[in-house]
């Protein structure tokens, strides 16, 4: 039996253990957002700010990262590309990653989070309150689904920034079979009220680097990229906690949101590495294809999941297409 006084020490210990998490996770924080603060402005939608970046001339493009990034993904070339090839483009950060807010009721307790049609509806008031109109939307992995939500939204409702297009980038669409990794399931479930700080405070930078090479595999990532993007934002725990979360809880609203793909009338251009094993090409992009009339398929052969940093010009090619389907 442990005396008063061990009693004492180990709880002293272990109150001092956690100060110290708490600490170090704020310092952390802190560090990222001033080394990587935001690049663009902020809109308020019901109060809550959504951080984009918008610049150029021409027919509108809006571009939606995937999970656990940011706008920067897209700041770090590509956004420049579609500038220089005469288009306004606009970034947003998703709810709860980057510098955007969550939405409402989705707290530091909640095991829910914002699924794809609220994240697009969300954003395509944003879009509205920007001035954006019309716009061909352009989505990457979990961006996908965003933007498929923004678009099946204009079914239901019109909106001066209702899409005419849109363009996957190796795109989540339609539901995977099996489960998530250990990963998401872990950090997104109850435990992860232990494991967020923890994974905050005490993750290594090798970890993190690693994760973005698995990323951009078989292709290696570019040269800057891991230190222009901030990937430590991502690891501030109210950032960390809603991706792990919305990536978690997703595969219900995937259901919900396929069996109404055909009613899907805009252009629809895909873009998929047949090497991406991140969001493989098989599971969505090939029946995604099958299931839209509207949808054409590129597959690039041996790419890997970023084919906006690895095939740009396959990339913009695609934007192009969706943008001559529009009729503009």
């Amino acid at each position: 039996m442990m005396s008063r006084r061990s009693v004492v020490s180990t709880g002293l210990l272990a109150a001092a253990a956690v100060a110290g998490t708490g600490l170090t996770t704020r310092v952390r924080a802190r560090t990222a957002e001033e080394t990587h603060p935001p690049l663009g402005d902020f809109v308020r939608v019901d109060g809550v700010p959504v951080h984009y970046l918008r610049r150029g001339r021409g027919p509108e493009i809006v571009l939606i990262h995937g999970a656990g990034g940011n706008l920067r993904d897209f700041a770090f070339d590509f956004f420049d590309r579609l500038v220089e090839a005469g288009f306004t483009v606009t970034a947003f950060d998703r709810p709860g990653l980057g510098y955007s807010g969550r939405l409402p009721g989705y707290g530091p307790l909640s095991l829910d989070a914002e699924g794809p049609l609220a994240q697009g509806r969300h954003l395509r008031r944003a879009a509205g309150m920007l001035g954006i109109g019309a716009p061909i939307l352009v989505g990457h992995s979990f961006g996908g689904i965003v933007s498929l939500g923004w678009a099946m939204s204009d079914l239901d409702s019109t909106s001066p920034a209702a899409a005419r297009g849109y363009v996957s980038l190796a795109g989540v669409a339609m539901p995977w079979p099996g489960e998530l990794g250990l990963y998401y399931r872990l950090n997104g479930g109850p435990l992860g009220a232990v494991t967020t700080p923890l994974v905050s405070a005490f993750v290594p930078g090798r970890v993190v680097a690693d994760r973005i090479e698995d990323t951009f595999a078989p292709q290696p990532a570019p040269q800057g990229y891991a230190d222009f993007i901030g990937a430590r934002l991502t690891l501030r725990p109210t950032t960390f906690r809603a991706n792990v979360r919305q990536v978690n809880t997703l595969r219900p609203h995937v259901v919900a949101m396929a069996r109404r793909y055909p009613e899907l009338r805009l252009p629809i251009e895909l873009v998929h590495g047949t090497a991406d094993r991140t969001v493989p090409i098989e599971v969505h992009s090939r029946p995604l294809a099958d299931l839209v009339d509207g949808a054409a398929l590129r597959e690039l052969d041996g790419i890997g999941h970023m084919p906006h940093h690895v095939a740009p010009d396959a990339c913009l090619a695609a934007i192009r297409r969706a943008h001559a389907r529009a009729g503009d």
